[in-house]
Parts: structure tokens; sequence; C-alpha cells
């Protein structure tokens, strides 16, 4: 149902606004749990404790922090995602176009110019803003599903490019290694993963703080207003338009951002990282942990990530070859896995994980909730008892 207090909000004074956005105790005080997992996030490259099997080594290992890197980069994605999709209402299926431009451009200006990784990462990222004024202004002119299918166009298009690899600047299938020698030193060989880890824990800090920002300002409760209601901010007054171009902008330009520590990170950007699967696995993402909710894009974002990249290694384990065939032929398959925890999800868990536990939190345990999700999926159900 709308929210009808999202859509008053966009006729309140500028006034209303600026004590919306502004400083307050309880603000500070609400963000402390927010502060104390960055701490712990921040110091967990000094923790030379046993994981358990829960990560490839010990938790400072280098394998253990380009697992978490690699998991934080996908959170910042997702919560990039999410300010189109779950504030927004804006379904885009051509998000991933943004993220490997991001890597692609960064390599690309590293080989072909010379530049820094740092130069590089600033061009990478004024052009994705300049693509994605391009793509923007022209998918918005339709909405809904039109929207989604011509967003899906540019990310197949590109996709297209990488493939055939123009003037041998994407590398085609194979992808582009990163240009070692133009990355710091302090950024490069296997002693020195804590430091790229610590970029992706800064990438997800920054852009958590810009999304949070955004979301908070007057355009972005006209973005949630235009999630709720379009046709009720069009007889306010207002054209949705612009404001769907600028949210669109940001997302992008946020998503670009991610590519280029990607490719930090990872060392390489192939054409996996451009295609529509990958835009679905961010989808999924953003809904396995909450639509909506900057908690839930990041906690989905990361947990997607660690069972993509956790799952094979378990189902390989001796505990799933052991078992009779029944079970060991789905358990031997992550995308099975990961199927099913989505669809439980998409049954029993209508706001997501966060939204969930968010709302458990607020007003009823989770077993009533449960059981209001199999009420609300079995309509007959009240009127038999």
């Amino acid at each position: 149902m709308p929210d009808e207090n999202v859509l008053d909000d966009v006729t309140e004074t500028p006034g209303n606004h600026s004590t919306v956005a502004g400083f307050d105790r309880g603000r500070v005080l609400r963000a402390l749990p927010q502060l104390v997992v960055v701490v712990v996030l921040a110091v967990l490259p000094w923790c030379d404790i046993s994981t358990g099997g829960i990560l490839p080594a010990n938790l400072s290992s280098p394998g253990s922090l380009h697992l978490l890197g690699l998991c934080l980069v996908f959170a910042a994605l997702a919560l990039s995602y999410d300010l189109l999709f779950g504030f927004t209402g804006l379904l885009s299926f051509g998000h991933a176009l943004f993220f490997a431009a991001g890597a692609y451009l960064a390599e690309i200006a590293m080989a072909q110019f010379g530049v820094s990784l740092w130069a590089a990462a600033v061009i990478a990222v004024i052009a994705g803003l300049l693509l994605a004024v391009l793509v923007g202004a022209v998918s918005l002119r339709v909405g809904g599903i039109a929207f989604a299918m011509v967003t899906l166009a540019f990310a197949q298009a590109g996709s297209i490019i990488v493939n055939q690899d123009p003037g041998g600047l994407t590398g085609g299938e194979l992808g582009k290694s990163l240009t070692f020698d133009k990355v710091p030193d302090a950024l490069l060989g296997v002693v020195n993963t804590r430091h790229v880890y610590w970029v992706a824990l800064l990438l997800l800090v920054v852009v958590y703080l810009l999304v949070t920002f955004a979301t908070r300002s007057a355009p972005g409760r006209i973005w949630q207003a235009i999630r709720e209601n379009e046709r009720r901010v069009e007889v306010l007054g207002l054209s949705p338009y612009p404001f769907k171009l600028l949210v669109f902008v940001v997302g992008s330009v946020l998503a670009t951002a991610c590519g280029v520590v990607y490719l930090l990170l990872v060392g390489s950007a192939n054409p996996s990282i451009i295609t529509p699967d990958f835009t679905l696995s961010l989808l999924v993402m953003v809904v396995l942990g909450g639509s909506g909710n900057r908690w839930g894009a990041v906690i989905g974002g990361f947990l997607y990530s660690y069972l993509d990249q956790r799952l094979p290694a378990f189902a390989a384990s001796d505990a799933i070859q052991s078992l009779p065939t029944v079970l060991r032929v789905p358990l031997s398959q992550p995308l099975f896995i990961l199927g099913t925890l989505f669809v439980l999800v998409i049954l029993f868990l209508p706001g997501g994980i966060v939204g969930t536990l968010q709302r458990a939190r607020a007003g009823g345990d989770s077993r009533s909730l449960l059981r209001a999700a199999l009420t609300e999926r079995q309509p007959g159900r009240e009127e038999k008892q």
C-alpha cells in the first residue's frame, strides 16, 4: 500500500526538510551500532583467529581477507542498486553496465594513457557519470517493464562491445588484467591484501553515507514518493523525470566506483560482470536483505557474495559427498541452494532478512510474523478456522 506519510512529506516546507537532514543527538546515538560494526570490520585484519571452516583460513589470512573484501564491494554495489530499485521503484536490468564500466575504464586509462590508479579512478567515475546521463536520459523516457527492457538492451550492447574487443582494449572473452605498475606498492602482493581490504571497507562506508544523505534529502523523499505513487507526485505539481534521472545517475556513479575497487581487489576485469545474470544477482541481493532498506541491501549483498564464493567448497566437502544420492545431488549445486534460500525468503520473509528483523523488534516476535506470512499466503485458512 502507498505510504501516505512519504507522499505527504513531498509537500513539506524547506524548513522541515532541513530538520530531517540536520544533526541531532538522538541520531548520533542511533549511529553508534553502525560505528561499532565499522570498527570491528576495520580491526579484523589483526585478528589471527581460526574461523572453523567459515572462511578459507584464519581470519587475518590473505584468502579470508580477499573473500571479505569481495563481500564488502558487492554490499556497496547492492546498496547502489537499492537506491534505484528499493527507494525509487526503478527496476533496472542494466546496472551491471556501470559496474563493468568502472572496472574496464580504469584499466584502459592506466594501460592506454599511463596514468596512476587514482587518476584512472577519477577518469572512470567521470566517464561513468556521462554514460549514466546518456543511458538514463533515454531509458527514463519510458516506465515500468519498458524501462527495464531498455536498460537491459544497453547492458547487452555493452556486453557485445566488451566481447568484441574493439582495438584490443577490453581483451574479449579473456578480459583485461590490472596494470600493476600503475598501482601503489602498498596495494600489491599477497602481503598487502589487508590494505586492499581496507579500501573495500572504505568504499562501503562512503557509499553508505552518501546513500543515507541522499535518501534523507528533499530529492530522496521525492524518490520514495515516486515509488509509492508517481501519479500523485505529478498531481502535486512535480515532474518525476528529473528526479528519476538524478537517482539513476547517482546510483550508476556509485556502481562505477565499486567497479574500480573490484578491479583492484580481483586484479582483472572480465565479461562476466556485465551479463544480465550479474544484474539479476544484484536484484536477488537486494530482495534477500530487504529492498528500500540500507542495511538490508548491505546484508543481502554481503551474504549473497559469501554464499556464492563458499558454497562450491561446501558442496565438494566430504560431508555432502557422503550423503545419499537424493540429498547429495541437489546439495552439490550451489545455485540450487541459493535459489532455495531466495524462495524461502520471498515466501516467509516478505521484507527480506533485515526488514523482518526490524518488524520483529518493532512489535511481535519472529514466530508471529512467520505465522502471519503463512496466513497471508493461504487466504482460505482464516475462514476455515
